[in-house]
């Protein structure tokens, strides 16, 4: 269901606003890369800083222009199973092709309750969903189990976005999973470890700047050209690592920005990158392009 790659899409804003010719700009690039799909108001879009009006907004717009050209998926998750039930929902009348639906975080619940929030969600939908493990922003886990569990209990839980940067544990997810069910990287600089274990894929932040590559990375890969792909692993990775330099998508927006395809601005809490920060990411992108 699951495969390639996927962009989780940043969000423009200018002035404070969903800036919608910069938003369909960016997907129109990214389709005319050939991704996979593109995510919607996940976190890379800021999704927690937007309001509900803003996310439905930012996913008709995927819908609009992806539709049939690449998969679309929402960023529906939330701390709360009802609220995320009434996102998913909302998303799923507006067309999407599946959701992202995160860990929820704060409230540390068992994997019990992890397990009984994301059945909740599974039966109150048709649409196929992407779990995301991400515990070093939600403080907690979906442990294996868990995932074994939600896969053999939930015919539309088909995926998981796997970023809790462990090689050990995408193999033990692929050996506890149905082959049907894919994993997909939830972090860029691990991709390539992560494919070599039984990875399909990756939800990329990187591939908002740099869709062609991403996409060229993961299908060599999958294509047996592994020496392709290990060599654009190697050329990438200080990219994919200052990239996260300062908190996503900070760096990444500020990247777009000085190629002129949208503002820097993000919404309070994140602000802009310190000076040194911004000299150590013009640096490496400028030798990432002088390697070409």
């Amino acid at each position: 269901m699951f495969r390639g790659t996927y962009t989780a899409l940043v969000t423009p804003l200018r002035d404070g606003e969903i800036d919608v010719p910069a938003l369909e700009a960016l997907i129109e690039g990214q389709i005319a890369d050939a991704v996979s799909g593109v995510i919607a108001v996940g976190t890379t879009g800021e999704s927690p800083t937007l309001s509900a009006a803003e996310r439905e907004q930012v996913i008709r717009i995927a819908v609009e222009i992806g539709k049939g050209r690449c998969q679309v998926l929402a960023g529906t998750g939330s701390n709360s199973t009802a609220a995320t039930i009434a996102a998913t929902r909302a998303a799923e009348k507006m067309g999407v092709d599946g959701m992202l639906v995160v860990a929820p975080y704060y409230n540390k619940p068992s994997q019990e309750g992890l397990f009984r929030h994301f059945q909740a969600i599974a039966q109150a939908t048709a649409a196929p969903i992407m779990l995301y493990n991400i515990p070093g922003r939600c403080a907690v886990d979906i442990g294996p189990e868990t995932v074994e569990r939600l896969a053999m209990d939930c015919a539309n839980i088909v995926s998981i976005k796997e970023a809790g940067g462990s090689v050990d544990r995408v193999s033990e997810l692929r050996a506890r999973l149905p082959e049907a069910f894919t994993i997909l990287s939830g972090d860029d600089s691990l991709t390539l470890p992560f494919l070599s274990v039984g990875a399909v894929g990756v939800v990329s932040v990187a591939s908002n700047l740099f869709p062609a590559e991403v996409v060229a990375l993961v299908q060599s890969f999958r294509a047996g050209d592994t020496k392709s792909a290990r060599d654009l692993h190697l050329r990438m990775l200080p990219v994919f690592k200052d990239l996260f330099i300062e908190p996503n998508p900070v760096p990444v927006k500020t990247a777009l920005s000085w190629r002129g395809a949208m503002s820097a601005e993000c919404r309070l809490p994140l602000c802009e990158m310190t000076a040194a920060s911004q000299a150590r990411l013009r640096k490496t992108l400028e030798a990432f392009a002088g390697s070409e």
